[in-house]
């Protein structure tokens, strides 16, 4: 029997970090496709952080994303793949009926009075039972100039309504160059779940609930970051025309 995990989705709409002067802001962009009441698809969704002084924002240590009640990440086949088993063998090591998902960061860091970036592809996996609790695990993996491997580790945890759960998300340190400071997220985007084509049964896919909630999907968002600054971001995504 497939499972289904409440785990995570939204529509587009607009959404608005609440952080006071000189700390890192956060804003979010989900997107769920197809944007249809009851369908199984995915969600794509983009964090981006920013510096209102315009520099590299301080780096993330934590996000906790509380998730809009009733929608489900349908999974015929439930697999997982755990962070040593990442670290040991990388995604190939993982079962392919683990992976639920994809996407891409960029970081930027410091090199004297020089700012670099680097452009980073993630891909997520269902990871293994935390308390009984669905965990994920993405894994990131960075080019040039830095070359890093990273794995960010995931927790769903229940949440009061209105929301169904909060997924709790821990990011590393991420390191650069001798002498410099860690590198800081500026973009961080991922697509979970894919599109089910025809009759397609064995793909892990988020499902959106048959109905809406009064005023639209509640999402809300609490980040830490590394010099112990922190911000929330609170939003309502449209229901579906």
């Amino acid at each position: 029997m497939p499972a289904a995990l409440s785990l995570c989705a939204v529509l587009a709409s607009s959404a608005h970090a609440q952080a006071s002067a000189g700390e890192t802001s956060a804003t979010v962009a989900p997107l769920f496709s197809p944007d249809r009441l009851g369908a199984e698809g995915s969600l794509s969704l983009t964090l981006e952080f920013a510096d209102p002084r315009g520099g590299v924002p301080a780096p993330l240590s934590r996000s906790t994303v509380r998730l809009p009640a009733g929608v489900t990440l349908e999974v015929p086949r439930l697999r997982s793949c755990s962070a040593s088993r990442l670290r040991a063998r990388g995604i190939r090591g993982c079962p392919a009926a683990s992976a639920i998902g994809h996407g891409q960061a960029l970081v930027e860091a410091h090199d004297g009075s020089q700012t670099i970036s680097e452009n980073v592809s993630l891909w997520v996996f269902l990871g293994p039972l935390n308390n009984l609790q669905p965990s994920i695990e993405v894994f990131g993996q960075g080019y040039t100039p830095f070359d890093e491997q990273l794995i960010l580790t995931g927790t769903v945890l229940p949440a009061e309504g209105p929301y169904g759960e909060a997924l709790a998300l821990s990011i590393p340190p991420i390191p650069t160059l001798a002498l410099e400071p860690d590198a800081s997220i500026v973009t961080l985007s991922l697509v979970i779940g894919a599109r089910v084509r025809g009759d397609a049964h064995d793909v892990n896919a988020v499902r959106l609930p048959s109905t809406c909630p009064p005023g639209g999907f509640p999402f809300a968002g609490e980040f830490t970051y590394a010099d112990g600054s922190s911000g929330t971001s609170l939003s309502t995504a449209a229901c579906p025309p």
